[in-house]
């Protein structure tokens, strides 16, 4: 009975939460990458080097890194439902807003404000899924709603190529309305978060009373176990501290270094091939269809086989590798060909990379070191792009910028490693068999 239940309890859970935060996260990466396709006209309309685009990309991180611990902590105490609701209608004014830039300072300001307006975004639904999902099913939910990314750059490319090519409306030009056009969706969803989320198990209308009940002493159990480990942390300043949270940020700077890499340079790096906004779309969309699948693929074999540590660092040298193949790249197929494997290595480690804080973190120590994690994490989200952008104008080509992004993944791979080896010597194996 207990395994008939579990089943139908699981299938409630994925059919109910998964596919709106994955709407939400595609909605929020659709406005945080758009610039890259806004960048085909709106550089040269405005006059942007690609120093300046690059560190305007960038800034975005530096905003979110400053506001994401407090955000999500704030997420802790009022509910998901309405702090999601907050983030989601500001970060759509924001970017509404971008369409009316008219040099690098309102460039730069605001995707900083854009990045403060959207912290807390991410790890809270990262926060808001632990709550909901046993451990066992935890890196598969976790990757359903970070598919959403590369989903979002594989749907939303050819989308943002196609409105570059609309004819200008009420006199703004092609880049205008791409800002304009995909800010919208950020601000209704903003107020349908307020009637769909519900904010624990305790309040899901949606369960049977068997069901809520079963879903509720499942994760108390898992709760209570946690706490009986010595390296448990539940507190936020503790977590703050915590060595395994700094370990998991630097890991993760090194896969947001390369996705936003990805989402703001490769429309550009992909066009000096020859092809116009709407053939840049659909082939930078056609590597994130591949990294979805095996994204899916590959945290469902980290959950069944309760394997964090290789599931990160195979992805990570994959990308790795992928970098320095498209510095090397001379044809348009080479480099989509290097995308591809770059988009695949990104993607399949993130899911086993955050099913691992919640191994030793809960409450208010989950809150403030998930959102720790983040905020570290993504300020690669600022290196990767400016680097490229800065290497290019010393240089005058990619390479030597993509090489260094590829270098941040090596570096995530050895310190998953490091961690694994001291975890093991340490009561909570954070990327053993039991790292789940």
């Amino acid at each position: 009975m207990n395994s008939e239940l579990e089943r139908r309890v699981s299938r409630k859970l994925m059919l109910r939460i998964i596919p709106f935060v994955m709407l939400l996260y595609f909605v929020s990466f659709l406005d945080r990458v758009n610039v890259g396709f806004a960048a085909l006209s709106m550089n040269k309309a405005i006059g942007l080097s690609p120093t300046a685009f690059g560190l305007g990309g960038g800034l975005f991180f530096i905003g979110y890194f400053l506001f994401e611990v407090p955000s999500n902590l704030i997420l802790h105490k009022v509910g998901a439902r309405r702090w999601i609701a907050r983030v989601m209608v500001s970060w759509g004014i924001v970017s509404f807003a971008s369409a009316f830039v008219v040099g690098p300072n309102s460039f730069y300001a605001l995707r900083f404000i854009l990045g403060v307006a959207e912290a807390g975004f991410f790890p809270g639904i990262i926060l808001y899924l632990s709550l909901w999902f046993p451990s066992r099913q935890r890196a598969a939910a976790a990757a359903w709603f970070m598919a959403a990314a590369p989903l979002s750059i594989a749907i939303g490319s050819p989308i943002s190529g196609a409105i570059m090519n609309l004819h200008p409306i009420a006199g703004l030009a092609d880049w205008q309305m791409l800002y304009i056009i995909e800010a919208v969706p950020a601000v209704v969803l903003g107020f349908f978060v307020l009637k769909y989320l519900t904010d624990t198990p305790a309040k899901a209308q949606w369960l049977q009373p068997e069901e809520r009940e079963w879903l509720i002493a499942k994760l108390k159990l898992e709760a209570d176990a946690r706490q009986s480990h010595a390296g448990h942390t539940a507190g936020a300043l503790s977590a703050l501290r915590d060595p395994r949270v700094l370990a998991l940020a630097l890991i993760y700077f090194g896969t947001s270094a390369g996705l936003y890499t990805l989402g703001l340079w490769a429309p550009l790096i992909i066009r000096q091939y020859g092809f116009g906004p709407f053939e840049t779309g659909l082939l930078a969309g056609v590597p994130s269809v591949l990294a979805v699948i095996a994204m899916v693929l590959w945290a469902k074999h980290s959950d069944r086989s309760e394997e964090r540590t290789w599931h990160v660092v195979i992805p990570c040298v994959v990308a790795c590798l992928g970098f320095i193949f498209a510095g090397s790249a001379t044809t348009a197929l080479m480099i989509i060909l290097a995308l591809v494997i770059v988009n695949v290595g990104i993607s399949a480690a993130k899911a086993p990379l955050w099913a691992m804080p919640s191994v030793f973190l809960s409450g208010a120590g989950a809150a403030a070191g998930i959102a720790m994690i983040n905020s570290i994490g993504n300020l690669g989200g600022f290196v990767g792009p400016f680097m490229i952008g800065w290497l290019k104008n010393v240089t005058g080509g990619y390479s030597a910028g993509l090489y260094v992004v590829g270098a941040t993944l090596a570096v995530s791979a050895v310190v998953t490693l490091m961690l694994s080896r001291q975890a093991k010597q340490t009561p909570v194996a954070v990327g053993g068999r039991h790292g789940h």
